[in-house]
C-alpha cells in the first residue's frame, strides 16, 4: 500500500476519556438510583453512540426520562468537565502525533464525539493545528459505527481509502473504519481489551508500536 494519510480516532486512542465518561455518566445517573462499575460499563458502553447507550439504559431501568434527555445531560456533563480539565493523554499520543506530522503524511481526527467535546481537548493539548481534517459526530448524519465520518475525512484530505489507515480502540471504531473500507490498526486499552477487535489488519499495544509499522511504509 501507499500510505498517504494516518486517521485517529479520539477516545480510548489519544486521550484516557473513557474513565472522564464515565463519571459523568454515573453523575447524571446518581439521581435515579443507578450505579455502575467502571470496568463493566466501560466495556459494555465503549466507543458506542451517546443516544444508543442512554436507550439502553433508560429501558433497562425503567427510567422516568426519555434517552434523548439523558444523552443531553451526559454531552452537557462531558463538555463542562474538559473545559476546566483534560483527560490523560494516551501513551507516546503527543510524540507519536508530532512524528507522523513531521513525516508528510497527512493526519485526520476522526471522532464518534460530538464538536464541543472534542475541540477543548484537541485545543487544550495543542493537537487542533496537527490535523488536516477533524471530523466529529456532528459532522455526519449517521455516526460511527457507520462509515460515514470516515468517508468524509477521506473526502476532505482528497485520498481513497487504500492510501490510509485508521487508529482505533474499540468494536465500533474498527467496524466504521471497515465500513469505509480503511485498514485498521486496533490499539485496545484497559477498558476495551474485551471488544472484538476482529476486523482490524493490525492489533498493537501502543501508538509506539505504530509509528513503528508506519515508518517502514514510509
Amino acid at each position: 500500500m501507499t500510505l498517504k494519510a494516518v486517521l485517529f480516532d479520539m477516545d480510548g486512542t489519544l486521550v484516557d476519556s473513557e474513565s472522564v465518561h464515565f463519571t459523568c455518566w454515573n453523575d447524571i445517573l446518581a439521581p435515579f438510583g443507578v450505579s455502575y462499575d467502571e470496568d463493566e460499563f466501560c466495556q459494555r458502553f465503549s466507543g458506542r453512540p451517546t443516544l444508543e447507550a442512554a436507550i439502553e439504559v433508560v429501558e433497562q431501568y425503567n427510567l422516568s426520562v426519555t434517552p434523548q434527555w439523558l444523552a443531553q445531560a451526559k454531552y452537557d456533563a462531558f463538555e463542562e468537565f474538559v473545559l476546566t480539565q483534560l483527560p490523560a493523554l494516551m501513551p507516546f499520543a503527543k510524540e507519536i502525533l508530532h512524528k507522523v506530522k513531521q513525516s508528510g503524511l497527512k493526519m485526520a481526527l476522526v471522532t464518534g464525539s460530538a464538536r464541543l467535546e472534542a475541540l477543548p481537548i484537541l485545543k487544550g493539548y495543542g493537537f487542533y493545528e496537527l490535523f488536516d481534517c477533524v471530523v466529529t459526530k456532528d459532522d455526519v448524519q449517521n455516526p460511527k459505527p457507520a462509515g460515514d465520518p470516515y468517508l468524509l475525512a477521506l473526502s476532505t484530505l482528497g485520498i481513497s481509502a487504500e492510501q490510509a489507515i485508521a487508529v482505533e480502540d474499540t468494536h465500533t471504531g474498527v467496524t466504521a473504519a471497515t465500513n469505509a473500507k480503511v485498514a485498521v490498526v486496533a490499539i485496545p486499552n484497559k477498558h476495551t481489551l474485551e471488544h472484538d477487535l476482529s476486523l482490524a489488519f493490525s492489533r498493537m499495544d501502543n501508538l509506539q508500536q505504530l509509528w513503528q509499522w508506519v515508518q517502514t511504509k514510509l
